[in-house]
């Protein structure tokens, strides 16, 4: 059974930092461009970062560049996304997927597997 399960969302203050976790199971991790895409109430998926198998190339969304690091260890099939200088805006459910390539899930047009996301609230 595939899986792509989610941890570490949580509550915090405007400036905080949260790490999230997404974990793999159920097919060949190194295959796949593992991301992260949000989506706040009322508003569009929005692509947040992704990091390639096949060249561990990164890429960020402008908003996301400077305060987020993705990074994954391809032994425990896991992928991290470290938060940092957390704002309001930055609230929404984050959703972990994996794609052939980052394309797709940057642009949110589409992932081979998806989880169920992990919500991050931001206060000010």
């Amino acid at each position: 059974e595939v899986q792509l399960v989610e941890s570490g969302g949580g509550l915090v203050q405007a400036g905080g930092s949260l790490r999230l976790s997404c974990v793999a199971s159920g097919f060949t991790f190194d295959d796949y461009a593992i991301g992260w895409f949000r989506q706040a109430p009322g508003k569009e998926r929005e692509g947040v970062s992704c990091i390639s198998s096949s060249d561990g190339n990164t890429y960020y969304t402008h908003s996301a560049k400077g305060r987020f690091t993705i990074s994954s260890d391809n032994v425990k099939n896991m992928v991290y996304l470290q938060l940092n200088s957390l704002k309001p805006e930055d609230t929404a459910v984050y959703y972990c997927a994996a794609d052939w390539a980052c394309l797709p899930i940057m642009s949110t047009i589409g992932w081979v597997y998806r989880g169920q996301g992990t919500p991050v609230t931001v206060s000010s």
